[in-house]
């Protein structure tokens, strides 16, 4: 087996700004604060392989230090947003490893969804057409989620023989839409609805295939202009609390509150009421 999983990641070392970064396995824009991610297989419906999946957790590791990355936008070129994991690229290879091989595999997926949910910064995912396996799973991991009428997002790992408890799929799932409904969709396979997404809360607004993604780069832009230190706080706090008594939380939220108090952002919101002003945050 060749291997491409490995957890020695240079930019995590190298890299606090990521606004020039140069990524091999999908397309990436910066502008005013936003990095746009965009999945570009278009003739394949944009499957991951081995180098992809990699590449991704490795620039969401990175982001951590990135501090001109405000908001990340996650998007699919030609129509649709991601097919899941190539067929000829993963899932045959998967089926002559060892079961050492296939751990290393299962593990580095599940750690790109580690790698978005811990990132300070919000990512909002822009979901046209195919949303599919660890692409359904890459959209649940985004905190916000915008969608198209013809989105149709399954988790289908039990349609290739597999359970459907894939890269943390019963935990985020059933915390989205519900234990019932994330279980029909789980068991089945069965792709929902962009109808069934926006009212079951998995897609927050749903838009014109061409307006998709520039609806999700102004909701980034609206979020990158805020007190992105805070916005990093929130994220936290509301990855945190699903394993904290409410009596932790709010204890968690008085420090998180405490912290941001002392930030400059929090004197500018300040400064700018008492001259009745919009407050300009810096971040800081």
């Amino acid at each position: 087996m060749k291997h491409y999983i490995t957890d020695s990641n240079p930019m995590r070392a190298q890299f606090s700004a990521l606004a020039n970064h140069q990524a091999r396995h999908f397309s990436y824009s910066f502008d005013a604060g936003v990095a746009t991610l965009t999945l570009n297989r278009p003739e394949r419906k944009n499957p991951l392989t081995f180098d992809s999946y990699a590449e991704l957790r490795d620039l969401f590791r990175a982001l951590e230090l990135a501090t001109d990355v405000k908001v990340v936008v996650l998007t699919g070129a030609g129509g649709n947003f991601c097919s899941g994991g190539d067929v000829h690229e993963i899932i045959g290879p998967l089926t002559q490893m060892t079961m050492p091989e296939m751990l290393e595999f299962t593990r580095m997926t599940g750690n790109l969804v580690k790698a978005m949910r811990l990132c300070p910064q919000p990512i909002v995912a822009a979901i046209d057409g195919i949303c599919a396996g660890a692409g359904a799973m890459m959209a649940l991991a985004a905190d916000m989620r915008l969608g198209t009428p013809r989105a149709k997002t399954a988790f289908l790992f039990t349609r290739v023989g597999l359970a459907g408890a894939d890269m943390g799929a019963c935990a985020l799932l059933p915390r989205l839409i519900g234990q019932g409904r994330a279980s029909e969709l789980l068991f089945t396979g069965r792709a929902m609805s962009a109808d069934e997404g926006l009212q079951w809360g998995f897609f927050n607004a749903l838009h014109a295939p061409d307006e998709v993604l520039s609806a999700a780069q102004a909701l980034a832009q609206k979020l990158a202009s805020g007190p992105t230190f805070a916005h990093g706080m929130t994220k936290t706090m509301l990855h945190q609390e699903w394993a904290m008594t409410l009596d932790q939380a709010i204890e968690a939220e008085a420090q998180a509150q405490a912290i941001c108090m002392h930030t400059q952002d929090f004197k500018r919101a300040y400064n700018a009421f008492a001259a009745k002003q919009t407050p300009a945050f810096g971040g800081d």
